[in-house]
């Protein structure tokens, strides 16, 4: 399969709707039977793949002077509009539908991740902070195996983007390099537990939800949503900012 054939199948048409697509963009203009042997279809496929097709604004058919009907396509970037007015729906369903998953019965719930794509899914939702600022233990030895440098420097850059505020909290015996100070502009306020906590595995606290990080070795991201979870670290979090010391910008 093409790659432009995979990527309209993941937009939403099948396979022979697909071919069909593709088979009239080549022919620029064809009767419906031209089409449908071109794309490997039957005529009768073809007339029912034709009104799918005009169904999504994708192609239209024009009489000719013959009276012969024939079918044509229509601007590709039918499909960006589409896809912009399913956006709008889907920011205006969600947050309805967040209230009523947020409040369902089934609370705590738990997800668990494995693996490097794992952990980067759990960091990943962290961005989904709605009400900030993103707390955040970090312990640097690990985040440096997994998921490595270049997948939290993505994350970072995407989190000021947001505009999602971070304090974090780091043991110096974890640190590995002078990285990801205290900076205005990144958005972060760093703070260095006293040495007597060693803060071991990676923590995150947003909203209702906790997000751990497992080093290389155990490998797994877990997160719980959980209010009294969320309250608890985040009241241990307050204790421990409160008597960790201050760093100033740009330096550990």
């Amino acid at each position: 399969m093409s790659k432009i054939e995979s990527q309209l199948e993941e937009l939403g048409l099948d396979a022979k709707e697909t071919r069909f697509y593709l088979a009239v963009l080549h022919c620029g203009s064809a009767p419906v039977t031209a089409i449908a042997e071109r794309a490997g279809v039957s005529r009768t496929n073809g007339y029912a793949l034709l009104a799918k097709l005009e169904n999504r604004g994708l192609v239209s058919q024009l009489a000719k002077d013959n009276g012969v009907m024939h079918v044509v396509a229509e601007d590709p970037a039918v499909l960006i509009e589409q896809w912009q007015r399913s956006r709008a729906l889907l920011d205006d369903v969600v947050p309805q539908l967040k209230s009523m998953f947020n409040t369902s019965e089934l609370k705590p719930r738990i997800h668990f991740y494995e693996g490097k794509e794992g952990i980067l899914k759990a960091l990943r939702g962290t961005l989904e902070c709605h009400n900030g600022p993103l707390l955040g233990i970090l312990s640097m030895h690990e985040l440096n195996e997994a998921p490595g440098r270049d997948a939290m420097a993505a994350i970072i850059d995407e989190r000021v983007r947001r505009g999602i505020v971070l304090r974090v909290l780091r043991s110096q015996a974890r640190d590995v390099e002078t990285v990801w100070p205290t900076s205005s502009e990144d958005m972060r306020e760093l703070r260095f537990a006293p040495p007597s906590i060693d803060l071991g595995m990676t923590m995150y606290i947003h909203d209702d939800k906790v997000t751990y990080l497992s080093s290389k070795r155990e490998n797994y991201g877990l997160v719980i949503e959980s209010q009294e979870l969320a309250s608890l670290n985040r009241a241990m979090f307050e204790g421990i900012w409160a008597i960790s010391a201050k760093t100033p910008a740009g330096k550990k």
